[in-house]
């Protein structure tokens, strides 16, 4: 996924309101822009971090600035969460070995109670394939990426549609796409969200197969790369 516009750098002031920030430009300037990530940001909201802002000039747009990435001292971390979804469509495209092969992709597919799947992969002669596709940024031990970083109820019962799915007789993915270049492994936290280790653990248990990339992260673009082990918790 390549940027549209060419990212500019920044320093970021304060994340606030969930969805705001403000950053300094390097002539001083301070300017607000959008955080497109509805998560607690551990870690990756310190005042004065390097970030990098990508602008636009869409009239329908509220704000002239869009948060795009951390740069950390050995990493860069992409914040946008909706952007997990594009790069890994671009990537379905045969680049994910056990995901290839399928006749057709369709993305937010409505399923279940009031509920979308990222895609919906079908073929013919081959069971459905319903994929989640989680966005991954906490790393709080060194290279070791952790999901979800706050409580995500919304998750939870994204597990529990997957695992629905399995019973029906259909194939169910969870994968977890990592937006940052320092980790080498996945988990959950399950300190920060114990309800949703405990729905990771059913859906497992009831044949929802789980799936860890690690992405190439810059300031031109964001790619899947290698991946990943998950690691298991007790």
């Amino acid at each position: 996924m390549r940027f549209a516009t060419p990212l500019v750098p920044a320093r970021l002031i304060r994340r606030y309101m969930r969805f705001l920030c403000d950053v300094e430009l390097q002539d001083g300037t301070v300017v607000k822009a959008h955080c497109p990530n509805p998560g607690s940001m551990m870690g990756l909201k310190d005042d004065r971090l390097r970030v990098w802002i990508e602008g636009n000039d869409d009239p329908k747009k509220k704000l002239d600035w869009g948060w795009r990435l951390v740069e950390l001292p050995n990493s860069f971390v992409g914040i946008d969460t909706s952007a997990a979804n594009k790069i890994c469509g671009e990537a379905l495209a045969g680049r994910i070995e056990g995901l290839d092969g399928y006749d057709s992709i369709r993305p937010e597919v409505k399923y279940r109670e009031k509920s979308r799947v990222d895609f919906l992969l079908t073929g013919d002669g081959r069971r459905d394939c319903y994929l989640e596709v989680k966005s991954v940024t906490l790393s709080r031990q060194t290279g070791l990426a952790e999901f979800p970083d706050s409580v995500t109820t919304r998750g939870a019962k994204h597990l529990g549609d997957l695992a629905a799915m399995v019973q029906q007789g259909h194939r169910a993915v969870l994968l977890f796409l990592v937006q940052r270049t320092d980790c080498a492994r996945v988990t959950l936290a399950a300190d920060l969200d114990p309800t949703y280790a405990a729905a990771f653990k059913a859906a497992q248990s009831s044949g929802v197969e789980i799936m860890c990339f690690s992405c190439a992260v810059s300031p031109d673009e964001i790619t899947i790369s290698e991946r990943l082990p998950f690691d298991m918790v007790d």
